[in-house]
This record gives structure tokens, C-alpha cells and sequence, in this order.
């Protein structure tokens, strides 16, 4: 499973990040994730809004920091 979180670096991008590795842990599943902070990537996934959540390729939440149980949702699926 291949987990992208989106954003400059900020504290909501933190906390995203931070969301996505405990429920990656929880889930007890195998995936990478990267942190992806330079524009032209971010805006070549079409996403023009963050923090964002790319899952597989999918783009699973925009503009906002995703809550523990939609992140372990996302990787239960």
C-alpha cells in the first residue's frame, strides 16, 4: 500500500501524517508512507487544497486533517 500525505509542512499536514502511521500500525498493515510537500507533485496528483490523503492513488480526503477512524476505514478496505 503506497500512502501519500500532501502538504507544505504544517501543523495540520503534521497531524494528517501523524493519523495515517498510528492507523497504519493499528490496521497491522504493510504500507510506505511518504511525505510529499513540493506543489508541482501535489498539484500533478490534481489536488490543489491541503493537508490531502493519496492512498493507492486515490485521493481519499482534501483540505483537512482525516479523523483516526476515517484513516483506519481507508485501510481496511
Amino acid at each position: 500500500m503506497d500512502i501519500k500525505v500532501l502538504g507544505p509542512g504544517c501543523a495540520k499536514c503534521s497531524e494528517a501524517e501523524k493519523i495515517m502511521t498510528a492507523a497504519v500500525k493499528e490496521a497491522g498493515v504493510s504500507a510506505t508512507i511518504e511525505k510529499v510537500s513540493d506543489f508541482q507533485q501535489i498539484a500533478k496528483l490534481g489536488v490543489f487544497s491541503t493537508p490531502a490523503v493519496v492512498i493507492d492513488g486515490q485521493i481519499k480526503c482534501v483540505g483537512k486533517v482525516p479523523s483516526p477512524a476515517e484513516a483506519l476505514a481507508w485501510l481496511e478496505k
